[in-house]
């Protein structure tokens, strides 16, 4: 279906070259061209895998993790008992690394959840992400009150930096050069409770014949406990890079993420 999806040249396909254009101008057009390929069957891959990771039994899901690196830095952020933000930006399998945040030992986790139109949809996906104990919270100022009484308990709360905020609950900051709306909600939420934050994803691997994901987790650029907004959000967009750059294939560049510019800048879509 990916490749499907590149050669009729679909939104998908043209949007995600406009993307690693503005990404990686100085790379070459040709390799460019083959991350963007390989990234909408990653996605499309994603997309397949969503039946299972919303429908299978948790334990069978967790059965197809085939290594974990970096637990150490959620634990000891766990550790200290302020609160931990986990950064999950769109790379890899967000839904099964979703799951796994409640079955590795640190307790519960709060997780910002925005419902689908579709009513149906919205129950299996709600039931989906929260058969495993995680509470799923509104992405609204009661959901944002329900993270902070999370935080203050010492939980985990798990949110998606990489979504274009409203205009009123973000700051223009440099991601992969170029200045783009990035939400506030997560500086602020540490500014608030002293809360720790660390980076993880779900990566596809195969090893032999057999395609699992590896649990992912990294620490953050120190800037993002910066008390300046504008130099935290823009720690927070770093720490993603690094993470985009060790998996660029598995990134979600079809996402319009550049749609919301700074007055006066060219709409690239």
């Amino acid at each position: 279906m990916g490749r499907l999806s590149w050669l009729l040249s679909s939104r998908m396909a043209e949007t995600s070259k406009i993307n690693l254009q503005l990404c990686y101008p100085e790379a070459d057009k040709i390799k460019r061209e083959i991350l963007a390929k390989n990234s909408i069957i990653n996605t499309f891959q994603t997309l397949t895998e969503s039946g299972p990771a919303w429908l299978w039994p948790t334990g069978k899901v967790m059965d197809r993790i085939v290594e974990v690196e970096g637990l150490d830095l959620l634990k000891q952020a766990h550790a200290s008992g302020k609160g931990t933000v986990v950064l999950a930006p769109h790379l890899g399998n967000w839904e099964v690394f979703g799951l796994y945040l409640n079955n590795c030992g640190c307790g519960q986790s709060s997780q910002l959840y925005q419902a689908p139109k579709n009513k149906h949809l919205d129950k299996l996906i709600y039931n989906a992400r929260s058969r495993a104990g995680a509470n799923m919270v509104a992405t609204n100022n009661k959901g944002v009150a329900l993270l902070l009484k999370s935080l203050k308990r010492g939980e985990m709360v798990g949110i998606l930096p990489d979504q274009v905020p409203p205009e009123s609950g973000g700051e223009f900051a440099p991601l992969f050069g170029k200045e783009v709306l990035t939400m506030t909600l997560v500086s602020r939420l540490i500014h608030k409770t002293g809360a720790s934050a660390v980076l993880g994803f779900a990566a596809r691997v195969t090893t032999g014949k057999k395609t699992g994901w590896k649990i992912i987790f990294r620490k953050v650029d120190d800037k993002v406990y910066a008390k300046h907004i504008l130099e935290s959000v823009s720690a927070i967009n770093r720490s993603i890079e690094n993470a985009v750059n060790e998996y660029p294939e598995q990134y979600q560049w079809e996402y319009k993420r550049f749609k919301r510019l700074p007055p006066g800048e060219h709409r690239p879509y």
